[in-house]
C-alpha cells in the first residue's frame, strides 16, 4: 500500500504539503497542487479512512435508515437505497445501511457514536418517533417521506396526495363512479405510514369533488388475501368498475381473480396501479400506472444532504409531481 510519505517523495514536497492538498486546510500553489495530485494518481494512493476521519472530524459516511419490514415491498425500498448509495458515491461519500426496526435508538446510535456525518431516513410515519431527535441534533438529515409536521426538517417524496387525486381523475374521466382502493397491508395504516395515508387522503378528497364513491380495503397481498378482499368489495359494492391498487404484491392476484370471475380488464373493470414501471409493464395485463420515482427520490435526498454538509442547505419540502402512464388496463366504464 502506497504511503503519504512515498507520495511526498515522488512529488518532491513535504508530507505536510501532501496532507494540506488532501484536506484543503491551507492554500497551496496551483503548480504544487497539480504535482501532488499527479503523484497521487500515478502511485494509486488512497488516504486511510480512519486517519482521514480523525484529521477532518468527518467519516465521509452517510447513514441510511431503511427498516426492511415484511409488510412493505422491499424491491422499491432497495431501489431507493441503491440510488442513494450511487449518488452519495459521486460526492465522495459511502453509505452505512441500517435495516433494523430500531426507531429512535438508531438515531441515537448514529448521532452519539460519530458513525456517520449525516442521515437519510426512510419509511417515515406521520408522527414518526425519530423526528424529535433529528430536530434536537446538529447533524444534517433528510427524510425520504413526509411526516405530518415538516417544520425544521428537509423532506423529499413523491406527492402521494396528488397521486391519489390523479388516479381518481383518470377513472372519473372514463365514466367510472364506484371505485375500490386495494391498499397496503393493515399494519402499514396502523403505523400511519405517510405515503399510504397521503395517497388515500388525496384520492378521497378528489373523489368527493368528482362525485365518486370510494371503498378502501387494506390487503396483505397474495392470492388468498386478495380473494377475500375482492369478495368483500363486490359484496358491499356490486357496481364497482374501477380499482386503484397501492400494493405491488396484490397486483397479479387481483388480475387473476378478475379473470376467474369472468370480469375482463379493461372491458368490465379498469385497474390503475401505483407501482414501479417494471411491475406495471410486466403484469399479465399492462397496467395504467403512476410510477414510483425511486431514482429521483434517492438523488434529490443526497443532493440536499450534501448541501447541508457543505453549509448552504436549508430546510425544505421537495414533492415530485406524479406522472400517470395509460396502458391496457383502463377503459370506459361499462354502460
Amino acid at each position: 500500500m502506497v504511503t503519504l510519505a512515498e507520495v511526498a517523495q515522488h512529488a518532491g514536497v513535504s508530507a505536510s504539503t501532501v496532507s494540506y492538498v488532501l484536506s484543503g486546510k491551507r492554500s497551496i500553489s496551483a503548480g504544487t497542487r497539480e504535482r501532488v495530485e499527479q503523484s497521487i494518481q500515478q502511485l494509486g494512493y488512497h488516504p486511510n479512512a480512519g486517519a482521514r476521519a480523525l484529521a477532518s472530524s468527518r467519516s465521509n459516511i452517510i447513514a441510511l435508515m431503511v427498516p426492511l419490514r415484511t409488510d412493505m415491498y422491499v424491491p422499491v425500498m432497495m431501489e431507493i437505497a441503491i440510488a442513494v448509495a450511487t449518488s452519495a458515491r459521486t460526492h465522495g461519500y459511502d453509505v452505512l445501511l441500517l435495516t433494523g426496526e430500531e426507531g429512535p435508538d438508531a438515531v441515537r446510535r448514529v448521532t452519539g457514536s460519530g458513525l456517520a456525518d449525516a442521515m437519510i431516513l426512510m419509511d417515515v410515519e406521520l408522527d414518526d418517533e425519530r423526528l424529535p431527535l433529528l430536530r434536537g441534533t446538529e447533524q444534517p438529515s433528510v427524510l425520504i417521506g413526509l411526516p405530518a409536521d415538516t417544520s425544521g426538517l428537509t423532506c423529499v417524496d413523491l406527492d402521494f396526495g396528488a397521486t391519489g387525486a390523479l388516479c381518481a381523475e383518470q377513472l372519473a374521466m372514463l365514466g367510472h363512479r364506484d371505485i375500490a382502493v386495494i391498499g397496503e397491508a393493515p399494519a402499514v395504516y396502523e403505523r400511519h405510514t405517510g405515503f399510504a395515508e397521503r395517497t388515500l387522503d388525496g384520492l378521497r378528497s378528489r373523489s368527493r369533488e368528482l362525485g365518486l364513491r370510494v371503498l378502501h380495503r387494506p390487503c396483505e397481498g397474495g392470492y388468498d388475501a386478495m380473494s377475500l378482499t375482492l369478495s368483500r368489495i363486490f359484496d358491499e359494492r356490486p357496481g364497482t368498475t374501477g380499482f386503484v391498487v397501492q400494493n405491488e404484491s396484490a397486483v397479479e392476484p387481483l388480475l387473476a381473480l378478475l379473470r376467474r370471475q369472468g370480469r375482463a380488464v379493461p372491458e368490465d373493470v379498469s385497474v390503475i396501479a401505483i407501482c414501479p414501471d417494471q411491475v406495471a409493464t410486466q403484469a399479465s395485463v399492462r397496467l395504467t400506472s403512476v410510477a414510483i420515482p425511486a431514482q429521483e427520490m434517492g438523488r434529490h435526498a443526497v443532493e440536499r444532504l450534501i448541501a447541508k454538509l457543505e453549509g448552504h442547505g436549508k430546510d425544505e419540502v421537495v414533492l415530485l409531481a406524479p406522472e400517470l402512464t395509460v396502458r391496457a388496463s383502463t377503459g370506459p366504464a361499462a354502460s
